[in-house]
């Protein structure tokens, strides 16, 4: 099987109807197969309009070219990795900042007063709420259509309550070199699932298959979709049930890489993530204990949990 070949599921979220519309029905049979299969797939989803995109896509790169001293202004003492995250810290060429609870309007007013103090961004800041707002609606359409197909709708609304938004950007330097340099090194994702958005035409997203054999383009083909990526703990929920795939980017050449990222993280009050009873059964046994979602974050951060290869299975493994 030929990596080169291989390429992500295509789906189209745009304009859904109604729950029980048959293109609903045949939609969520398409995630739920790249889910499986890929633990990702490219989404195409107009209700974003261009000129949105391209208002965050310069507000972004605008605020990733400020001094550093500003950018490290963006401060989240009581959760890692979601303010600033400098150089070396997940590679070389990749810096990257957060803002947690990405749907209110008063955090990202102040998150767009703190990088621009003078006079602020309001147009940047209103963009950014609706931009992010927008994004959510995707992410509830996948959420919604998952759950639905594993017959857990009795869970559709616990789940939305129980998670809140990280919406993350970053910035990968060019390594001035043809040779494929790695510029974010191969991980999974530790929260329920990411949608990436890229900026610029510079490629280098990679995803690992199924087998661990390949690794395959990640990108997407047009900068109007995105990709939407299963993570760790969507899977420990959904008993394997979802694959979340190692992936990392590669780069090469003079150009700089600028992406989004909304990350779906559990609330303070809704951070025990616990597998449904419908999901264990003789032929799906229990395989991960009950476990805090940032206990579990904060051990990844740890030797031992940077050193594992599974660290979930080692952190709470049945």
């Amino acid at each position: 099987m030929s990596g080169v070949s291989m390429k992500l599921p295509l789906i189209d979220l745009s304009n859904l109807g109604e729950n029980d519309s048959p293109r609903w029905e045949s939609t969520k049979i398409q995630i739920r197969e790249a889910l499986q299969e890929y633990g990702c797939f490219e989404a195409t989803f107009s209700n974003i309009p261009l000129e949105l995109r391209k208002s965050i896509g310069d507000g972004i790169q605008q605020i990733l070219d400020l001094p550093l001293a500003i950018k490290e202004l963006n401060k989240n003492s009581h959760r890692p990795l979601h303010g600033y995250v400098g150089h070396n810290h997940s590679g070389p060429l990749i810096e990257s900042i957060g803002i947690d609870g990405a749907l209110s309007p008063h955090v990202v007013d102040t998150f767009t007063n703190l990088m621009w103090p003078d006079q602020g961004n309001p147009t940047f800041s209103k963009d950014l709420q609706l931009y992010c707002k927008k994004l959510s609606e995707m992410d509830k359409i996948v959420r919604r259509m998952v759950l639905e197909s594993l017959g857990l709708e009795k869970y559709i609304d616990e789940h939305f309550n129980s998670t809140d938004y990280l919406f993350r950007f970053q910035k990968y330097d060019p390594p001035r070199t043809p040779h494929s340099t790695l510029a974010l090194r191969d991980h999974i994702d530790k929260n329920f699932i990411t949608t990436i958005h890229e900026f610029s035409h510079v490629k280098g997203l990679q995803i690992l298959t199924k087998d661990g054999k390949t690794w395959i383009p990640g990108d997407t083909t047009s900068l109007d979709s995105f990709v939407v990526l299963v993570a760790t703990c969507l899977q420990a929920w959904t008993n394997g049930r979802l694959h979340a795939p190692i992936h990392k980017v590669v780069l090469s050449g003079d150009e700089t890489r600028y992406t989004s990222g909304m990350f779906i993280v559990a609330k303070e009050d809704g951070c025990v993530i616990k597998t449904p009873e419908e999901l264990v059964d003789e032929d799906h046994p229990l395989l991960y204990k009950p476990f805090d979602y940032y206990k579990f974050n904060d051990f990844t951060l740890t030797d031992a949990g940077r050193a594992s290869i599974d660290a979930l299975k080692e952190y709470c493994g049945a």
